[in-house]
């Protein structure tokens, strides 16, 4: 009949054949379907919904690490959570990328991965190192990533932190450890880490820091470490919810009706007193107190704070190495003028002999000094300070 298939068809989809070759042919559709399928009856809606509040309050944190990080506003939006395979998320996203592994040593069993894109790496790790996040050109290095990781310890410090407070128990992580992965290079992502090779969480943020990105990062989670998740958050809830008691209505007081009118100016003492020689219930009558008002008195704000916020940030970054370069001058050549260079060509440079040479970090002007010879190698002395 039309529109349905054969046997022959169905065996042959059944045996991983490729229908649209008669001798077989190296890969089947069949196989190409199955390496992108994903069981999505491995985690209930219920328990994504959860997993994506958990990863919400804990990315928030994060952000506004970040901020300190890299001075600049950082907005993290509301996760997706999603079950993917490594054949789904190497055609999702952008390579090569950067990818964090964070694993769990105490109050949780288990680890995770935070995949960054290599612009966006970049860029944090320029506006890190004190530059406007423009320096993104090369390729990405061994300074970057161990900046990277630097930021992701901080970020991910106050994710468990707030993993703490939410979850009742004490989380910590082992230092992150950041690589280049380049998913073209990988057929089964087992070679990263184990739970890759089978279905695992996604959950997909965008990312916005200032006007310089809007891109998106991934967090990866193995499936029974999002199900012992889940199950530590619902217990911890459970545990906090306690009944509220039933109020217990106030008694009234006794109503008072009739008044004359000429007892309503009567107050304290002398209006009991008429009360009780008209024979009605005596109520007790608020005292008035001598209240000593004065008004408020606020100190002025004159102390300057500019220092205070970089002083503090300062401490986070102390590991990320520099680039020291000392320069000892600069001149301008033609192209004609290079093609002549040969051994033995001298070069005149725009420093005077005895003129302190400049010492740049990143590119950056910092210092002056002199050479000077320490045993067999050649060092600086630092002699002025540019602020």
């Amino acid at each position: 009949m039309d529109g349905m298939l054969s046997q022959d068809e169905i065996n042959a989809l059944l045996n991983g054949m490729d229908l649209s070759e008669e001798d077989g042919g190296e890969e089947s559709s069949a196989s190409a379907v199955s390496a992108v399928y994903v069981d999505d009856s491995l985690l209930s809606e219920v328990e994504k919904d959860a997993i994506g509040e958990i990863a919400n309050i804990s990315m928030g944190s994060s952000a506004t690490t970040l901020y300190s990080l890299v001075n600049r506003k950082v907005n993290i939006t509301t996760p997706r959570v999603t079950l993917s395979n490594w054949a789904n998320m190497t055609e999702d996203y952008e390579r090569p990328c950067v990818f964090i592994q964070i694993r769990y040593t105490s109050g949780l069993e288990g680890s995770n991965i935070l995949v960054l894109k290599e612009h966006d790496v970049k860029i944090i790790t320029d506006l890190m190192m004190g530059g406007d996040g423009t320096n993104t050109d090369g390729e990405l290095g061994e300074m970057h990533l161990s900046a990277i990781s630097e930021a992701m310890n901080q970020m991910m410090g106050s994710a468990a932190t707030s993993l703490s407070t939410m979850l009742g128990t004490m989380i910590d992580i082992s230092p992150p450890d950041a690589s280049l992965v380049d998913l073209n290079a990988f057929k089964s992502g087992s070679d990263i880490a184990s739970f890759l090779d089978g279905t695992f969480v996604k959950i997909s943020f965008r990312m916005q820091i200032g006007d310089l990105v809007d891109s998106t990062i991934m967090q990866l989670y193995p499936i029974d470490f999002a199900k012992t998740l889940y199950e530590t958050f619902i217990n911890n809830q459970m545990e906090n919810s306690q009944p509220v008691p039933t109020a217990i209505p106030a008694p009234e007081p006794p109503q008072i009706q009739n008044i004359p009118p000429q007892m309503a100016a009567i107050g304290g003492n002398g209006m009991q007193q008429q009360m009780a020689m008209m024979g009605m219930p005596q109520v007790a009558m608020p005292q008035m107190q001598n209240m000593n008002v004065q008004p408020a008195q606020f100190q002025n704000f004159t102390t300057d704070y500019s220092g205070i916020q970089s002083n503090e940030n300062i401490g986070l970054i102390m590991d990320v190495p520099l680039e020291v370069t000392v320069e000892l001058g600069r001149t301008s050549k033609s192209i004609s003028e290079i093609l002549d260079f040969a051994p033995g060509t001298i070069i005149e440079l725009d420093k005077i002999a005895g003129e302190p040479i400049d010492v740049l970090v990143n590119g950056k002007f910092v210092a002056k000094g002199e050479v000077v010879v320490i045993e067999e190698s050649f060092g600086i002395r630092v002699t002025e300070i540019i602020k």
